[in-house]
């Protein structure tokens, strides 16, 4: 039980110091990595796989913020939400590198077939509908948000809030747990020195930026918001799979192998919820070997975190299209991979 604690502790670590990156990322280029791309229709489908397969949710927050506003089709939509795993993402590349890198590779693709397929059959995205609301927390040209100000840096820790002293102790300690080898793998591998790297980074960015960026991109939109939720799930999922296989002495491989077509039908089924959170229970199973890849694949093309809660805000009938072409995409081409003995 502690093992399956630490393991919750060091993939939590690695979401939050993640998050924590991208976050600052998009602030300090206020966005403009959302431009480009979209003179043409192939270029809309290019620009939103590659937002999609961004972890977390800012890039499908993007896309549909682009989409509400006329400058994305509903074919580029549905190319980002299948590119997307959310804040499931981060979970994989924290206990997967390889098959998550792999998987995202997969999932750029079919999000480029589907979305253009999609627009191909409702004629070449006519299907747009203009919105009022962009959902991402991008500050307009009056009210900047200056993620590195030097002159600012000492008289900010001279009145030292509480988030910036929360976060630096927390990363602190992350860093050292990493360092001693208490966190992370304990042999000096990519994974730890990378890891530790990123940590390092997070750890400057807490110290430099300016309290507004601390209290409300970090402190209420990463650690209030997120990892909470991450965490629990992950040590909810890790801890039933303890008392599963540990305990009570279930062989879920076995159980799991005999019935996997329904387990994949399931898979979908929840993969329509827009929430992250229920999805991670698959990235733990894949990540124990108790389910196929093709299993997997099917619950990442379903499944896109939260990305599209605002379109479900604002327009069901258009996340009822996004969200129906995504589960029967998930069905085949999670058949098809199971079918090739994926």
């Amino acid at each position: 039980m502690v093992n399956v604690l630490k393991q919750s502790l060091m993939i939590t670590s690695f979401v939050f110091v993640m998050m924590l990156v991208i976050e600052y990322f998009n602030i300090l280029t206020r966005g403009r990595w959302q431009k480009g791309l979209t003179g043409h229709l192939w270029g809309q489908y290019v620009l939103a796989a590659i937002l999609g397969a961004l972890p977390g949710c800012l890039g499908a927050f993007a896309v549909v913020a682009m989409y509400s506003h006329g400058v994305l089709t509903l074919g580029a939509v549905v190319t980002a939400m299948i590119s997307t795993s959310g804040d499931e993402a981060f979970v994989m590349f924290a206990m997967f590198p390889k098959q998550a890198f792999f998987i995202t590779g997969v999932l750029f693709i079919l999000g480029l077939a589907v979305g253009s397929l999609t627009d191909f059959i409702i004629k070449k995205g006519k299907n747009r509908r203009y919105v009022h609301c962009n959902k991402l927390e991008i500050h307009g040209e009056e009210e900047q948000c200056v993620c590195f100000p030097p002159g600012e840096i000492v008289n900010q820790w001279r009145r030292c809030s509480a988030a910036r002293g929360i976060l630096t102790a927390i990363l602190s300690i992350i860093i050292i747990a990493i360092t001693l080898g208490q966190l992370g793998p304990s042999a000096w591998t990519w994974i730890r020195i990378t890891l530790l790297t990123v940590s390092a980074i997070a750890l400057f960015i807490v110290c430099t930026s300016p309290d507004h960026f601390l209290n409300e991109h970090l402190w209420n939109h990463v650690v209030r918001k997120h990892i909470p939720r991450v965490f629990l799930w992950i040590l909810g999922a890790s801890i039933a799979l303890y008392v599963l296989t540990e305990q009570l002495n279930i062989d879920l491989e076995t159980t799991i192998q005999k019935g996997k077509w329904v387990v994949l039908l399931v898979a979908c089924l929840i993969g329509l919820i827009p929430e992250s959170g229920p999805h991670l229970i698959f990235v733990t199973f894949y990540a124990q070997g108790l389910i196929p890849f093709s299993i997997l694949l099917a619950s990442s093309i379903v499944q896109d975190g939260h990305g599209m809660l605002p379109m479900l805000a604002d327009s069901k009938h258009n996340f009822l299209i996004v969200k129906g072409i995504n589960f029967a995409a998930g069905i085949i081409f999670g058949s098809l991979a199971m079918i090739l003995g994926f």
